[in-house]
């Protein structure tokens, strides 16, 4: 009797643990909004449709936005936070000081809260902003899984924990791993770099005084090399100067791979994607197959977008402040 009972314990608890993760898993929802704010997805796609058109750097701009929250404190619109007498917010921490683009926020904020008020999170709209800015310029179509609640907590410190251009094979493997994002996953969203862009200062040292051995980085090719120097001439005072990250950035695709086949990684994390044994075969493939991408892609968004993904909590009124 006491094995028959410990047995129907177990199966409950079991069954307990199962309905929790299908209720955790069902939380967020492509049609969260259908009912309390059917219009919320038109209302955003026309606020990023009117900044691409005024800042043809907006794509870049918002997408790293959506990596740079969902890394810190997961999908939370920490990021949006504006620091206080109090406290100094991620925006103002090192790795964050160049993000940009926070007023296309902003401005759908403010639009979605004249039609539906206290209802679309800010988290939300950074989500679904990162998958416009990718379809309207030529990439692939997700849906985006709704109903993220706005986080209340914001430290610039822990933007240390941001993967830098620098970090090696091993250390953007363990960084993505903590995220639950494996190899695939970190090579695709490394694809996002296809309408990127980036100052001199993120890449001057592999093409001045790399090493005691080499001026340039040997892993780069040489006449691009050259190409950069005359972009950033000094090691130390460049500017605002710097360098697409593909030859195509206007357009979401996959020449950023073909460009690290040829050696034409900008950053060392990207070049490395090539040199790692464990990433290879993913590189070769998206350089070779755009579709095979495309879709790898899309499934790495989706599966960021549920990084510690907050199901209770607030929808902020100002996604720069939290709600009173």
């Amino acid at each position: 009797m006491a094995v028959r009972n410990m047995k129907t314990t177990f199966l409950q608890v079991f069954l307990l643990i199962i309905l929790s993760a299908l209720e955790s898993y069902a939380a967020l929802d492509a049609r969260y909004y259908d009912t309390t704010c059917p219009q919320a997805e038109q209302i955003i796609a026309e606020t990023v449709l009117n900044a691409s058109m005024h800042d043809p750097k907006a794509a870049a701009r918002l997408l790293r936005l959506f990596f740079h929250d969902c890394f810190i404190r997961g999908c939370d619109a920490s990021v949006l936070l504006d620091s206080t007498l109090q406290n100094k917010a991620e925006k103002d921490g090192p790795p964050n000081m160049s993000l940009a683009a926070f007023y296309v926020i902003d401005d759908a904020k403010a639009k979605l809260e004249k039609a539906c008020p206290h209802t679309v999170s800010c988290a939300d709209i950074i989500a679904i902003t990162a998958r416009d800015v990718v379809t309207m310029n030529g990439g692939p179509y997700w849906s985006v899984l709704k109903g993220r609640k706005d986080g209340r907590v914001s430290r610039a410190y822990e933007t240390r924990n941001l993967p830098p251009p620098s970090f090696n094979t091993t250390q953007l493997i363990q960084t993505f791993a903590k995220r639950g994002l494996g190899v695939k996953d970190m090579v695709a969203l490394s694809g996002g770099h296809t309408v990127g862009f980036s100052h001199c200062s993120s890449f001057v040292p592999r093409i001045h005084n790399f090493s005691l051995m080499h001026t340039v980085d040997p892993s780069m090719n040489q006449e691009f090399a050259q190409t950069l120097k005359q972009k950033c001439p000094s090691p130390n005072k460049n500017g605002d100067a710097g360098q697409f990250l593909d030859s195509t950035a206007s357009k979401f695709d996959n020449d950023y791979y073909k460009q690290i086949l040829a050696g034409k990684g900008v950053l060392l994390s990207d070049q490395t994607l090539y040199g790692d044994l464990r990433r290879r075969g993913f590189v070769e493939s998206f350089a070779k197959d755009e579709n095979s991408f495309f879709t790898e892609f899309a499934d790495s968004m989706v599966k960021l977008g549920n990084v510690g993904v907050k199901e209770e909590g607030e929808v902020r009124l100002n996604c720069r402040v939290v709600n009173n």
